[in-house]
């Protein structure tokens, strides 16, 4: 029988209510600390219908932190922030798990006391993020990262994931997508090391999987997710046969019995800047991942429920909808017309496009 997007489903140590996912997008909302507030707390349990909840990203460490206004877990202000959100989500009846990052190369030297960013290898990331005054700056040649670095980042990730725990929230999602520093371990275009975490695909693939086994010994394999970007070409990163090293990657993480695989990677029609022309790999990922996938790019009700009946994903993540919508599960339950968003408030802090979004209101006999 084919699943639909309203059916229960079972995620790693969870069972969850539905197959409509809140995907992860950061919003710039917990000050230069990055502290969630109630304001936070607020947004998240008005989204808590959702399957899952799947948190903006939050820092594993200072050097990896630079995006202004982003969360973080590596201080125990931060963690008591986050309690504060998941105690208001699970009030609501929902699920979350925290995605945790480290920026590596798209940290500008600026957001981390000028220090310079770290990276696999000295490749500067094209584009700019703003500084602290809000001016756009251009990334800095990031430093190539030791061994002991590398050892050190591992650590902290599995140090973020006990502190998400022990926050309250239900699990993490490790961030190895988007140019960010395990993506580019894993991609040749930005890995050029010549040592054991660089060159073949078991090399580059190694970084993400020591993480991996860090996090997943610290607070048990079953609350553990990690999200892919195959083709997205964010900030210059590019591989040159990404579904090769992806599947690899997806062939190991498949043995460790994690709660899901999450796949970022809009259709070659679907309109979105993520969409770079590529050969899309999701299908090739869903042959050798044999867990749980969650698919997000740009999907509709109609299209994600196409992925469900095809056999391409087993629940949906969905990102902007959720934005402007978060009675999104019963809009699509009831075709009711989705409120569009205001771009300009994606990033802009404050209420305003961030909690004062309504719901529908259903008339009662």
């Amino acid at each position: 029988m084919t699943a639909i997007l309203f059916d229960p489903i079972q995620l790693g140590d969870y069972h969850l209510k539905n197959r409509i996912f809140m995907a992860p997008m950061t919003r710039a909302r917990t000050g230069p600390a990055g502290i969630p507030n109630e304001l936070v707390a607020t947004h998240y349990a008005q989204r808590a219908s959702a399957g899952l909840i799947i948190s903006e990203a939050t820092a594993v460490h200072p050097r990896g932190d630079g995006w202004p206004g982003a969360p973080g877990i590596y201080t125990d202000e931060q963690q008591a922030g986050w309690s504060t959100v998941a105690d208001a989500v699970h009030a609501a009846g929902g699920r979350i798990f925290m995605q945790i990052w480290h920026m590596g190369r798209a940290v500008i030297s600026e957001a981390i006391e000028g220090q310079k960013p770290l990276a696999p290898s000295p490749i500067p990331a094209a584009g700019e993020l703003p500084n602290s005054k809000g001016i756009p700056t251009a990334f800095d040649t990031p430093e190539a990262m030791s061994i002991v670095q590398i050892r050190e980042t591992v650590s902290a990730f599995a140090s973020a994931a006990r502190r998400a725990i022990d926050a309250g929230l239900d699990g993490v999602e490790i961030h190895a997508a988007n140019n960010f520093l395990i993506d580019s371990f894993l991609r040749d275009g930005t890995n050029q090391r010549k040592d054991e975490y660089g060159g073949s695909l078991e090399n580059r693939s190694r970084f993400l999987l020591e993480v991996v086994d860090a996090v997943a010994a610290e607070i048990g394999a079953g609350k553990v997710g990690v999200r892919f970007s195959p083709t997205n070409a964010v900030f210059g990163i590019s591989d040159s046969n990404p579904k090769a090293i992806f599947t690899y990657a997806a062939r190991q993480l498949s043995k460790r019995n994690l709660a899901y695989l999450h796949v970022l990677e809009p259709a070659l029609d679907s309109g979105s800047p993520m969409s770079v022309g590529l050969p899309t790999v999701a299908r090739a990922l869903r042959e050798e991942y044999e867990g749980l996938m969650i698919l997000n790019g740009s999907l509709s009700n109609e299209t994600g429920q196409s992925a469900l009946a095809s056999n391409t994903a087993d629940a949906i993540a969905f990102g902007i909808p959720f934005i402007s919508n978060p009675d999104l599960v019963e809009r699509f339950k009831n075709n009711i017309t989705l409120t569009e968003a205001n771009p300009d408030t994606f990033y802009s802090g404050g209420a305003e496009g961030y909690v004062d979004y309504a719901p529908v209101e259903f008339e009662t006999a």
